[in-house]
């Protein structure tokens, strides 16, 4: 069993410092960081507000291509509602890849641009 040089607890041998106090055991001081602002960092709430309008908007206008029957197509960005050409179908997969872009990019973004 080691003692503390400060608080004269009682440790084993194994450990470097004080689980107690802090104080190392082999008589070096502990090596402080260099900045020691324990302010926890914040996400950029704007940016995760735009994050969320880009996503409902890429929702309401979604990327549309023919149907199955025809050439694959990409017939651009249109209301939900009013889709380019009567069979026209709204393509999952440009769908799937345009939203989780978004929300990549929104959370990466927020990350990198947080308050500090």
């Amino acid at each position: 069993m080691r003692t503390c040089p400060s608080c004269q607890r009682g440790l084993p041998e194994i450990y470097r410092y004080c689980t107690d106090c802090g104080q190392s055991l082999d008589g070096t001081t502990r090596p402080t960081p260099t900045n020691q602002d324990n302010a926890p960092e914040e996400l950029n709430l704007q940016i995760l507000y735009w994050m969320v309008a880009l996503l409902v908007l890429a929702l309401l206008f979604p990327p549309w291509e023919t149907p199955p029957s025809q050439v694959p197509e990409f017939l651009g960005l249109h209301f939900i509602l009013s889709p380019p050409t009567p069979e026209a179908i709204v393509s999952r997969l440009l769908v799937t890849i345009e939203l989780v872009t978004i929300a990549i990019a929104g959370l990466y973004g927020a990350f990198l641009f947080r308050k500090r």
